[in-house]
Protein backbone atom coordinates (compact mmCIF):
# COMPACT_ATOMS: atom_id res chain seq x y z
CA UNK A 1 0.00 0.00 0.00
CA UNK A 2 1.55 3.66 -1.17
CA UNK A 3 1.63 6.19 1.88
CA UNK A 4 0.38 9.84 1.45
CA UNK A 5 1.78 12.61 1.77
CA UNK A 6 0.16 14.91 4.50
CA UNK A 7 -0.61 18.05 3.29
CA UNK A 8 1.08 20.33 5.80
CA UNK A 9 0.69 24.66 5.76
CA UNK A 10 1.91 27.57 7.71
CA UNK A 11 -0.29 29.36 10.48
CA UNK A 12 -0.47 33.22 9.72
CA UNK A 13 -0.09 33.03 13.69
CA UNK A 14 2.87 31.30 14.52
CA UNK A 15 4.45 30.51 11.39
CA UNK A 16 4.82 27.17 11.89
CA UNK A 17 4.09 24.05 9.25
CA UNK A 18 1.19 21.93 10.74
CA UNK A 19 -1.10 19.47 9.26
CA UNK A 20 -3.53 21.14 7.01
CA UNK A 21 -6.26 19.33 9.09
CA UNK A 22 -5.02 20.73 12.34
CA UNK A 23 -5.93 24.03 11.58
CA UNK A 24 -8.67 26.47 10.66
CA UNK A 25 -8.54 28.01 6.89
CA UNK A 26 -10.15 31.68 6.49
CA UNK A 27 -11.14 31.87 2.59
CA UNK A 28 -11.76 35.14 0.70
CA UNK A 29 -14.05 34.37 -2.37
CA UNK A 30 -13.55 36.22 -5.68
CA UNK A 31 -16.48 38.41 -4.85
CA UNK A 32 -14.46 39.31 -1.69
CA UNK A 33 -16.67 37.37 0.93
CA UNK A 34 -14.91 36.15 3.97
CA UNK A 35 -15.90 32.91 5.42
CA UNK A 36 -14.29 30.41 7.45
CA UNK A 37 -13.72 26.93 5.80
CA UNK A 38 -13.64 24.29 8.57
CA UNK A 39 -13.34 21.89 6.00
CA UNK A 40 -10.90 22.84 3.92
CA UNK A 41 -12.75 22.63 0.54
CA UNK A 42 -14.16 25.94 -0.60
CA UNK A 43 -12.81 28.03 -3.67
CA UNK A 44 -10.81 31.19 -3.22
CA UNK A 45 -7.83 32.25 -1.50
CA UNK A 46 -7.13 30.80 2.04
CA UNK A 47 -5.18 31.87 5.15
CA UNK A 48 -4.74 28.97 7.63
CA UNK A 49 -4.54 29.33 11.65
CA UNK A 50 -3.72 26.87 14.57
CA UNK A 51 -6.46 26.14 16.99
CA UNK A 52 -5.13 27.92 19.45
CA UNK A 53 -6.03 31.54 21.02
CA UNK A 54 -2.43 32.36 21.51
CA UNK A 55 -1.71 32.16 17.53
CA UNK A 56 -4.88 33.76 16.51
CA UNK A 57 -3.99 36.56 19.11
CA UNK A 58 -0.36 36.91 17.23
CA UNK A 59 -2.13 37.25 13.87
CA UNK A 60 -4.79 39.88 14.68
CA UNK A 61 -1.55 42.17 16.15
CA UNK A 62 0.42 41.74 12.97
CA UNK A 63 -2.59 41.86 10.96
CA UNK A 64 -1.21 38.98 9.28
CA UNK A 65 -4.68 37.50 8.07
CA UNK A 66 -5.64 40.59 6.59
CA UNK A 67 -2.01 40.58 4.72
CA UNK A 68 -2.51 37.07 3.58
CA UNK A 69 -6.19 37.56 2.44
CA UNK A 70 -5.32 41.29 0.62
CA UNK A 71 -8.41 42.32 2.72
CA UNK A 72 -9.81 44.71 5.08
CA UNK A 73 -11.40 41.88 8.08
CA UNK A 74 -14.23 43.01 10.14
CA UNK A 75 -14.42 42.42 13.64
CA UNK A 76 -17.11 39.54 13.23
CA UNK A 77 -14.57 37.30 12.01
CA UNK A 78 -12.30 37.60 14.34
CA UNK A 79 -15.39 36.98 16.83
CA UNK A 80 -16.48 33.94 15.35
CA UNK A 81 -12.75 32.57 15.04
CA UNK A 82 -12.31 33.05 18.33
CA UNK A 83 -16.06 31.51 19.27
CA UNK A 84 -14.72 28.24 17.29
CA UNK A 85 -11.69 27.98 19.12
CA UNK A 86 -13.67 28.37 22.34
CA UNK A 87 -15.70 24.93 21.48
CA UNK A 88 -12.23 23.37 20.77
CA UNK A 89 -11.09 23.58 24.02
Amino acid sequence: MKVRKIPQRMCTGCGEMKNKRDLIRVVRSKEGEISIDLKGKKPGRGAYICRSMECLNKAIKTNRLEKNLEVKLDASIYDRLKDELSLDE
